[in-house]
């Protein structure tokens, strides 16, 4: 008795959801730094735009990461390459294995195990300009439920959305008709 040739069917991949809307570019740009940042070697790009986060705004004026290469087939125990400016390379080579636990602090998972110091220059981040300051003082009722709140910068964020509410409540958006 022979056996009936064996076929495989394939399922197709299921297409992605199409919202039919307009979409922010924020909102695709994730998916398209990502994709550019594990090309050159970044499981995730957080790692970047969170330099001085986690190593601290002291370490991460004097450094930036340029990669994290895995052994093949694995994803931890990578090395981080790290570049340095100037003198600072003996510093950041002491300090390794404070920088290493902070970096797997921040992934979860022992996702480096060794530094790679790199010398070389690296370029200033470009200073924000400082918004404008209100000229108008915050109404009470606003400015009573914002003094609760702890972190400066949540504060100063949220008492500039106060702000631009209030300056909007004032004035319609085209203008009065008198």
């Amino acid at each position: 008795m022979t056996k009936p040739p064996r076929t495989t069917t394939r399922q197709p991949r299921p297409e992605p959801k199409r919202s039919n809307r307009v979409r922010a570019v924020s909102e695709l740009l994730p998916d398209v730094g990502g994709a550019a940042f594990r090309k050159f070697g970044f499981v995730q790009s957080a790692v970047v735009s969170r330099w001085a986060e986690i190593v601290g705004e002291r370490y991460a004026r004097v450094s930036a990461p340029e990669s994290i290469r895995f052994p093949r087939g694995k994803r931890e125990e990578g090395v981080l390459a790290l570049t340095v400016s100037g003198a600072f390379a003996p510093m950041m080579q002491h300090i390794a294995p404070e920088i290493i636990e902070r970096v797997n602090r921040f992934f979860g998972y022992p996702a480096v195990a060794k530094l790679a110091i790199r010398h070389g220059d690296l370029r200033a981040p470009k200073a924000k300009p400082a918004p404008p300051p209100s000229l108008k003082p915050l109404p009470q009722a606003m400015g009573d439920s914002l003094r609760g709140i702890a972190d400066p910068e949540l504060r100063a964020v949220l008492e500039s959305l106060a702000a631009g509410v209030a300056a909007q409540e004032e004035t319609p958006v085209f203008g009065r008709i008198d």
